[in-house]
């Protein structure tokens, strides 16, 4: 399993992140989910994925954005053949929830947990694209909205994570300037308390996992 996972946009280590690609790092194709921005307006959404999209390009990437909305409702071996062909796939921060609820409603969520046991593709991402790895996402309500999934589908949130990791990773503690960083640090601080286990990213740092290598950088 090769996993890089930023608390903000690329992280200061891009060459850990090429690194997972192995021999397939030129030119490699990345297959963008920015689902977790879905509760924003198309303008600044789509701003966000050329933002994303933008800054893999100047990695010597080719990235495509994959839209799980497109398959929602239908069989999970569409999605899973869609994603199949990508030696790596960026998820983008935004909103854990609602980010939770596509990866559910269009069975990306089966898909992926399906290659990286096999180790079929690199996932890479920050902020929410990390969190929803861990077994479970209660506490990052205090950040994120849950509300925003029965707003826009009529939905309950999703409570579990996708459960990849054995932890649950905290982004952008300690890290001036995000404004998230007050609330995010506070919920490290209740899991600590609560002895919920997790990894707290400051702004800048991954945390990179190859097989059974697992390394905060």
């Amino acid at each position: 399993m090769r996993l890089y996972l930023s608390s903000f946009r690329m992280g200061d280590h891009p060459d850990r992140l090429l690194a997972l690609l192995r021999e397939r790092r030129a030119r490699a194709d990345v297959a963008v989910i920015a689902n977790a921005l879905d509760a924003q307006a198309e303008p600044e959404r789509s701003a966000g994925v050329r933002r994303e999209a933008d800054e893999l390009a100047r990695l010597g990437l080719r990235p495509t954005e994959v839209d799980l909305r497109d398959f929602f409702d239908r069989p999970g071996d569409v999605i899973a053949d869609v994603l199949a062909p990508f030696p790596m796939i960026w998820v983008r921060g935004g909103n854990t929830f609602m980010l939770r609820h596509a990866m559910a409603r269009s069975g990306a969520d089966l898909a992926l947990t399906a290659l990286l046991r096999r180790d079929a593709t690199v996932y890479a991402g920050y902020s929410a694209g990390a969190c929803v790895l861990a077994p479970s996402l209660r506490g990052l309500e205090e950040c994120d909205d849950p509300q925003v999934v029965p707003a826009a589908y009529g939905d309950p949130p999703t409570w579990e994570g996708l459960g990849v990791l054995d932890h649950a990773v905290v982004p952008h503690v300690d890290s001036p300037g995000h404004p998230e960083t007050e609330v995010l640090t506070a919920v490290a601080a209740r899991y600590r308390a609560e002895g919920v286990a997790h990894r707290a990213l400051r702004d800048g740092q991954a945390l990179v996992i190859d097989g059974s290598d697992a390394r905060v950088h």
